[in-house]
């Protein structure tokens, strides 16, 4: 598992509800061990473990897989029920249709579908009333965990030719390509929807009755942390750096080890959307906040696992990130 980062945008997204339901958001952020501060910084991130554990922590206190976002509550255990019920099946379209099919039945407004047109596959996001748009966190969340169950279930990352959501993004562009594994996204769309090819749909499921024992002890951590061969070059130079962070490789360095000249490897970075600094940054912040995150590690211990030769860079560093020092962050917790 490696170590990743959450946006504050998502935090506030899983507690946006939570109030009318009775709820106190900073008691739900303190039983997951983040800092309320946090919410007041619009650059601030937690670690994908603290993010999980807030996703959970706020479902079950509201009795509500759907986090308050649809018209009839999603019960307890409604995930895992799925789950079983997909778990037979031996193609991925058996097992999307049948995905599909299974949150069709609730009712609650909101729910996926799978459509086959020729060529193309694709999971849509269907409204009982067309006229009112899902919240864009729902949509997110229902179109998140198809395409991430969907790759668990061949063990590989599901390749779209399109993510479509149709609305304008609501935080950084970055956040979106994360959440669909650099696929290429499309925003102010006629539907929301994840478009593949329909040959995908031949696949086989590898996953069985035992391995989904394991998937089901902490289902949301896995779908947010998994992770099969990726050839991209961003996931590729991020596997390079994290690596060998200690001794904090340069963009020649990691050029060496992938084998490829240091101008191309600009180029190819380029053309995903990023750049080495970035992406040297991004595996910096995570592993520092990853790390915050554990008992008896001293700031000075993490800045050194996170690649600084000195904790005064370290810290302003982690106040770019976040907004907070490092003490700060960690007294929240």
């Amino acid at each position: 598992m490696r170590d990743y980062s959450i946006s504050v945008y998502f935090i506030k997204a899983v507690l946006k509800n939570a109030v009318a339901q009775g709820l106190d958001p900073i008691s739900l952020l303190r039983k997951s061990r983040i800092s309320p501060r946090l919410l007041l910084e619009k650059e601030a991130r937690i670690s994908v473990e603290r993010f999980a554990d807030l996703q959970v922590n706020t479902m079950l206190a509201m009795n509500d897989e759907a986090l308050g976002y649809v018209s009839r509550r999603t019960p307890i255990g409604c995930w895992s029920m799925m789950c079983h019920a997909v778990i037979g099946c031996e193609t991925l379209g058996q097992a999307i249709a049948r995905y599909c099919r299974f949150y069709q039945l609730f009712e609650s407004g909101v729910h996926p579908q799978l459509i086959v047109d020729g060529d193309e596959a694709r999971i849509g996001v269907v409204t009982a009333d067309e006229g009112a748009a899902p919240d864009p966190y729902m949509t997110e969340l229902l179109l998140f965990n198809a395409h991430r169950f969907a790759s668990w279930l061949i063990q590989e990352h599901l390749p779209l030719q399109c993510a479509q959501l149709a609305y304008p993004p609501a935080t950084d562009l970055r956040e979106y390509r994360a959440m669909f594994l650099g696929n290429p996204i499309e925003f102010e769309a006629q539907h929301s929807q994840l478009v593949f090819s329909t040959a995908l749909l031949d696949r086989r499921i590898t996953q069985t009755e035992q391995t989904l024992r394991h998937f089901l002890r902490h289902p949301v951590l896995m779908l947010l942390t998994q992770t099969y061969d990726q050839n991209s070059w961003t996931a590729r130079v991020r596997e390079a750096v994290h690596q060998h962070l200690i001794d904090m490789p340069e963009l020649n360095d990691v050029a060496a080890m992938l084998d490829v000249h240091p101008q191309t490897l600009r180029r190819r970075l380029s053309t995903e959307g990023t750049t080495f600094k970035e992406v040297k940054s991004q595996v910096r912040r995570d592993t520092a906040l990853h790390y915050l995150g554990k008992q008896g590690l001293s700031i000075e211990e993490i800045a050194h696992r996170a690649g600084f030769s000195e904790s005064s860079a370290f810290i302003r560093a982690f106040k770019g990130w976040t907004g907070v020092t490092p003490y700060t962050y960690r007294k929240g917790l």
